[in-house]
């Protein structure tokens, strides 16, 4: 697989609080990369220098072989990369379809509308039955796929999750996570950062572990798990319970990643 992302030598932070230091990963073209890491290890801010929405101070990033370290934002979605926010950011007073149009804003997105809307249905049926339905109204879990489908309205090679679990309860968390397999499958390649660690490692190829904003740990997921320090600093607790995406059968493609059995 060919590299589609690298984040190399990133420095980054807000006034003069250094968050990211030195901070280095690459995703290839169809590949779920996780980053895992505790609250405030510096995931949040990692998303936004990739996305945009907050300046590197030193490094550069490379998408699809060119330099966009100074491309704005909404440049950086037409050329492919989409993310769905913590918090899932819906617009709450917007219907279901007023949210999910926005999500193609672009140009080129908008030309592609029917087809992705109907893509983005077979993903998530749900929001074809909530169509007219104020975002604000849905449950956390439907807000969350609402999210999702919103970025791959851009038509994105890359889409970024920012802890796409949050506040979910389980079963809602195997929905959702279900929902991201199926979206690799249709080639789009995807970065998220969890917390929720099981769930990470349950879908992704790679992953890497972040803390104090340096990356501290990169491996296959298999590698990750079998990981003493993972173990320890966030398996170790749980250790007796069931997967909460791969369900009885933990079955996995090559990579670790998850064979959605529905």
């Amino acid at each position: 697989m060919s590299e589609l992302l690298s984040m190399a030598h990133i420095r980054a932070g807000y006034g003069e609080s250094t968050v990211l230091q030195d901070l280095s990963i690459t995703v290839r073209e169809g590949e779920v990369v996780c980053m895992i890491g505790a609250n405030g290890a510096g995931k949040t801010t990692t998303t936004r220098v990739l996305t945009g929405l907050l300046p590197a101070w030193a490094g550069h990033l490379t998408f699809a072989g060119e330099r966009i370290d100074h491309v704005p934002a909404h440049r950086r979605v037409d050329m492919g990369i989409a993310l769905a926010p913590e918090g899932r950011q819906v617009f709450p007073n917007l219907t279901v379809h007023e949210n999910l149009l926005l999500g193609s804003y672009s140009p080129s997105a908008r030309r592609h509308r029917a087809r992705t809307l109907a893509e983005v249905f077979e993903i998530f049926p749900k929001l074809e039955d909530r169509l007219t339905q104020k975002a604000g109204l849905m449950s956390g879990g439907e807000q969350q796929m609402l999210a999702i489908g919103r970025a791959l309205m851009a038509r994105p090679r890359l889409l970024v999750l920012d802890e796409p679990s949050l506040g979910l309860a389980p079963k809602i968390i195997v929905d959702v996570y279900q929902a991201v397999v199926k979206t690799a499958k249709q080639g789009v390649s995807i970065l998220f950062v969890e917390q929720n660690v099981h769930a990470a490692l349950s879908i992704a190829h790679r992953g890497y572990v972040l803390a104090n904003g340096q990356i501290t740990l990169e491996g296959t997921a298999a590698e990750l798990r079998g990981s003493r320090m993972v173990q320890e600093s966030f398996l170790a607790p749980r250790r007796t319970r069931r997967d909460p995406v791969a369900g009885e059968s933990d079955q996995r493609e090559p990579g670790g990643a998850h064979v959605d059995n529905a």
